[in-house]
């Protein structure tokens, strides 16, 4: 073979038609990736926020309880029964309706309370006694508690009508600490204390303290610091008197970065931007439409 005729480099023979796919390769336009498509509204353009958001926004509830409402045909948008969870609208152009009652855009209120022995956190109570709620000046919007506290607990509980972030502040998943100090009859002993991070079992399953100090001893009871990232009803006291301390008295100091600090029994003031940013840095941020 001569010189001239001999295959080198990128002039080796190629099959006929590899050549011609890579050339075809080469020459394609570039395909944009294709992004999956939004939920339309009326106009039949992808806007607007999601209508549970904005129902939670508004002080419905939590952002589940408003996508039940929205599943149970209770919600209307331009007197349209909307039934699907991903459908989008502009609540400064739209009439949005719960069971026929036009919702309105409220400004987030974030209050601190706290809450005194006797008080009850739900929003309805048959029996006429004090509700957490009532302790926050703000008296036209539709506030909540963020989880609760029982009937003779005391101390820290948050108050807001912000659905969304309530949800989220009181979800497992997050496992936003709470702080208590808890007076227990008797003196736990080590092991006693070991028991109760490692997990007692309750009907529920296994409930455990995430941290515990003793703060003081008296004679006849002690003090302890308990951190708890779990919310299930009751849950110091019941795990106490499974390992054989009865509570005594039961005060919540803080929920994650808020503390309860000099207010009194009774007091409510608003949380600072600073706070509220420190929560929502607590448990992420919260997730865009």
């Amino acid at each position: 073979m001569s010189p001239e005729t001999q295959p080198k480099g990128d002039d080796r023979p190629q099959h006929a038609s590899q050549r011609s796919r890579r050339r075809a390769a080469k020459t394609a336009p570039l395909r944009p990736r294709k992004r999956p498509r939004r939920p339309a509204s009326p106009s039949g353009e992808p806007q607007g926020e999601r209508l549970q958001k904005i129902l939670a926004a508004a002080g419905i509830g939590s952002r589940r309880q408003c996508e039940e409402l929205i599943r149970m045909g209770r919600v209307e948008v331009d007197r349209k029964v909307i039934t699907e969870l991903g459908y989008r609208a502009d609540p400064l152009r739209q009439k949005i309706t719960v069971d026929g009652t036009p919702i309105r855009r409220e400004r987030p209120l974030y209050y601190a309370v706290y809450k005194p022995d006797g008080v009850v956190c739900t929003n309805r109570d048959p029996t006429g006694r004090p509700r957490a709620i009532d302790l926050v000046p703000e008296k036209e919007s539709r506030l909540f508690t963020v989880g609760r506290l029982d009937l003779h607990s005391e101390g820290l509980i948050l108050v807001t009508n912000d659905g969304e972030l309530a949800n989220r502040l009181t979800h497992p998943r997050f496992g936003l600490p709470k702080t208590y100090l808890v007076q227990v009859a008797g003196e736990p002993q080590r092991e006693v204390l070991a028991r109760l991070l490692r997990g007692i079992h309750l009907a529920e399953g296994i409930a455990r303290a995430s941290s515990i100090k003793v703060k003081r001893k008296h004679r006849q009871s002690t003090i302890l610091e308990i951190v708890l990232k779990e919310g299930r009803n009751r849950e110091i006291r019941r795990i106490l008197a499974k390992v054989g301390h009865k509570v005594q008295r039961l005060k919540r100091i803080a929920v994650g970065p808020i503390r309860l600090g000099k207010m009194l029994p009774g007091d409510a003031r608003p949380l600072t931007r600073q706070e509220i940013a420190a929560l929502r840095r607590e448990i992420g941020e919260l997730p865009e439409s």
